[in-house]
């Protein structure tokens, strides 16, 4: 039997602050109530509620600003990490959405495992596009250079390599009579 609770803070897949919500007694009893996200909805504290709700407002705007502020910065930048390959070129391992948080953080950047949109771990070498879901469902998108460990290239090179590869004719010299 689920019960409802009035949030005090914002809860992923839940809901967010001010909002009454049901959810598991287990989840309750063992995460929400512990650590203070939610309370018993009873008539008293359904009183708090437009409080709450207010306050959520006002943190709504202060965070779809910074994120924007930090979509700006983001957008279109390419990080680049260096992988292990076998003698063929695969990938030892993989890159995910932990890996991609680390190098955001390693650049000053406050992105979370949790802000990147990405299906699975990547498991090839070169250029793939990272989408990013900031605070308050802002996107953002750049770009992830995976370079196999050893392959020294430059700037140039990288992006010469990243683009798609036209098939080269071999011109043959006009024939003389």
């Amino acid at each position: 039997m689920k019960q409802r609770l009035l949030l005090l803070e914002d809860v992923d897949a839940l809901g967010k602050k001010g909002e009454v919500v049901s959810a598991k007694p287990g989840y309750i009893r063992n995460f929400l109530l512990p650590k203070g996200t939610a309370v018993i909805a009873t008539p008293n504290m359904l009183k708090k509620q437009e409080k709450l709700r207010k306050e959520r407002a006002e943190q709504a705007v202060v965070d779809q600003k910074e994120a924007q502020e930090l979509a700006m910065q983001v957008e279109g930048i390419t990080l680049e990490t260096t992988v292990k390959v076998d003698p063929e070129g695969h990938m030892y391992g993989s890159v995910s959405a932990a890996d991609i948080a680390h190098l955001f953080q390693e650049k000053g950047f406050p992105i979370e495992r949790k802000n990147i949109a990405l299906s699975r771990p990547i498991k090839e070498t070169g250029l793939h596009p990272i989408t990013l879901k900031l605070k308050e469902g802002v996107p953002a998108k750049c770009n992830l250079q995976i370079v196999p460990e050893g392959v020294a290239t430059t700037g140039i090179e990288r992006v010469v390599a990243a683009l798609p590869q036209e098939e080269k004719k071999e011109e043959t010299p006009p024939e003389t009579p």
